[in-house]
Order: C-alpha cells, then sequence, then structure tokens
C-alpha cells in the first residue's frame, strides 16, 4: 500500500513536529513577544508518535525529519529517535534544529539513530544573529557544525532563510563557506506561513540574486544531477573547486509542489498534507485502531492540492483555497 495522492505524487517521506517550542525567536518564525504554546497534555506523546510512524511505515513511509519548534528542547528526544529507528521499513531519520543544544547532545542522537542534521543559521555575523534569533549565541551553532563534523553525520546542511534589506549582504560569505567546507549551504526564499497582512513582502527576495553574487565573485557553478540524500525541494550547485554545495529552495518564485512526497505531523497531532494550506487532520481520535489511522492518512492526501499557490499570495491574487495562519514553528518547518 502506497500513499499515492490524486496527482500521482508517492509520499514517503514524514515531517514530525515534537515540539512547538523553541529557546530563540527567530523573526520570520515566531513574533517577538514568542507564541502561547501548547500545554503538555495536548502534545502527542512518544507512544503516540511511535505508533503514528507505524502506520505510516506500512503505508510506504521511508524517511522521518524531526522538527519543531526546536526539537532539542523536548527532553529525552534521543529515546523517541531509537524507537522509530526500530521501526521496520524506516531508513533515514535526520534532524533539523537551531544548533543551540547540538554539540554536547551531537553524539547521543548519531548513536539513536539520526542520520543527518539540518542547521538553521541565518548570519554568520554575531551581532546579526544574535538580532535575528532575538537572542541566540553564533558561537554555539558554529560549535555545533564543528560537532556534526566529528561524529559523522553526512551531509551536513545549514539552512539559510534570505530576508531582503536583512542579510542578503551575506550570501557572498555563505557561498564561501561552501567553497571552504565540506557541507551544503542551502537558501531558503522567504515565505508567508503564518502571516494575516503582506509585510512579508518586504522582506521577500528571489532566489536568482545567489547566481548573481557568485558570478559577481567570478566563480564558475555547475548544476548537480548527483542526487544528495535528503535533497528534497533544492536545485543544487557547486562552485568550482568547492568543497561543499550550494542549494536552491524557492517555493514562491518557482514551486516544487509537482514533486512534493511529503505529510506533515504537527505536535498537537496533527497530519498537515501542504505547508500553506489550512487543511489539518487530527490523529489523536485514530490512536489505538490502525484502520482508523490508514484512513487519514488518506483522507489527507485526498485533500492536498495540487500547488500552494504561494507566487499568488506575492502577486496579491485570489487563491483557491484557506492559507494557515499557524506559524512556523506552530506547524513544523
Amino acid at each position: 500500500m502506497l500513499l499515492i495522492d490524486r496527482f500521482g505524487r508517492t509520499h514517503d517521506y514524514l515531517r514530525i513536529s515534537v515540539t512547538d517550542r523553541c529557546n530563540l525567536r527567530c523573526r520570520y518564525c515566531m513574533p517577538a513577544e514568542g507564541l502561547e504554546f501548547l500545554p503538555n497534555d495536548r502534545v502527542l506523546s512518544f507512544d503516540e508518535i511511535e505508533e503514528v510512524v507505524r502506520v505510516g511505515a506500512r503505508l510506504g513511509i521511508r524517511r522521518l525529519r524531526i522538527t519543531g519548534g526546536e526539537p532539542l528542547v523536548r527532553p529525552n528526544l534521543e529515546g523517541l529517535i531509537e524507537r522509530l529507528s526500530a521501526i521496520e521499513g524506516i531508513d533515514d531519520i535526520a534532524l533539523t534544529t537551531n544548533g543551540i543544544y547540538l554539540a554536547q547532545r551531537a553524539q547521543a542522537l548519531k548513536a539513536a539513530g539520526v542520520t543527518r542534521v539540518n542547521i538553521s543559521l541565518d548570519s554568520l555575523r554575531a551581532d546579526r544573529f544574535e538580532k535575528i534569533t532575538r537572542g541566540g549565541d553564533l558561537k554555539r551553532v558554529l560549535d555545533a557544525l564543528d560537532a556534526a563534523y566529528e561524529v559523522g553525520f553526512a551531509p551536513v546542511k545549514i539552512n539559510c532563510v534570505l530576508m531582503k534589506g536583512f542579510n542578503d549582504d551575506e550570501i557572498d560569505d555563505f557561498l564561501r563557506l561552501s567553497i571552504e567546507k565540506p557541507l551544503t549551504v542551502r537558501f531558503i526564499e522567504y515565505m508567508p506561513i503564518g502571516h494575516e497582512g503582506d509585510d512579508w513582502k518586504g522582506s521577500y527576495l528571489p532566489l536568482d540574486e545567489v547566481h548573481k553574487r557568485a558570478a559577481a565573485n567570478g566563480w564558475a557553478t555547475t548544476a548537480l544531477e548527483k542526487e544528495i540524500k535528503g535533497n528534497g525541494p533544492a536545485n543544487y550547485f557547486r562552485i568550482e573547486g568547492a568543497a561543499g554545495e550550494f542549494g536552491l529552495i524557492h517555493p514562491v518564485s518557482d514551486h516544487f509542489c509537482g514533486s512534493c512526497n511529503r505529510l506533515r505531523l504537527t505536535a498537537d497531532g496533527n497530519l498537515k498534507p501542504c505547508l500553506y494550506w489550512i487543511d489539518e487532520f487530527n490523529v489523536k481520535h485514530a490512536i489505538g485502531d490502525e484502520e482508523k489511522m490508514i484512513a487519514l492518512f488518506r483522507r489527507a492526501l485526498d485533500n492536498k492540492p495540487e500547488t500552494h499557490e504561494m507566487a499568488q499570495a506575492l502577486e496579491g491574487a485570489e487563491r483557491s483555497h484557506t492559507p494557515t495562519l499557524r506559524r512556523m514553528s506552530q506547524i513544523g518547518g
């Protein structure tokens, strides 16, 4: 039994938000005053998450990504990962983190079953990083990068959300990082997730700017056709002679919905077929009943639209569905 939607897309990838809590307040993810976090009794337990994944694995889910909020604020996350990695059919577990707590836990996470890490890093300047994250310590994230190499996570990826007028003057620095280190720097367009108004448009920057900066520096780039494990929606490139690669994730200017293979499970137990739209299907009433859980997976797929229409949001055009008002940290990025 495979999870195939109405448009012929096979889904083998589940992103699991284990908490909506975070130790940072990144500007594109959360308001300065923070958000009202879920009470503990509304957050999926490890037993519930494991059950959802077991059913998903029987339906063809093979890859998991653990997200938040910040997943490393969830106590004993290593214990959950051990349980998920033991499920038949699950062959890859990745982690997305802001890196603040990663250095001291990298070895335990690797031993538990995490194979790859993505570290969110939107500035290489300590003062600016603190401003973007509203209190983050850049050194701890750079230490996390070193720890990720040391324990053998492969590949190590950096996720950088580009914001016009805020960190777009660091494109050269991030590209240089991909030249110097064997990692993947992924530039991500700023998305209108959880925004009622149009304020996000002022920070939006199409990613063709990255290629312009590479050319301005005289760096020849080559598109990579090889498979990069966990490559997801990015297009990858390498600067000639570089130790690493860079990727472009452009959900607004050039969406990748035609090849979408993912579902999301929110911390409060909702299967979400698309990041952008409001549609969610709560799994809690199906816990303990495999047939109900299978039906819920099918229902989520049946309600997955062909595309998210973020480009229409940028243009101010009418959209065919209702966008979510949940912030990124409440969904799981």
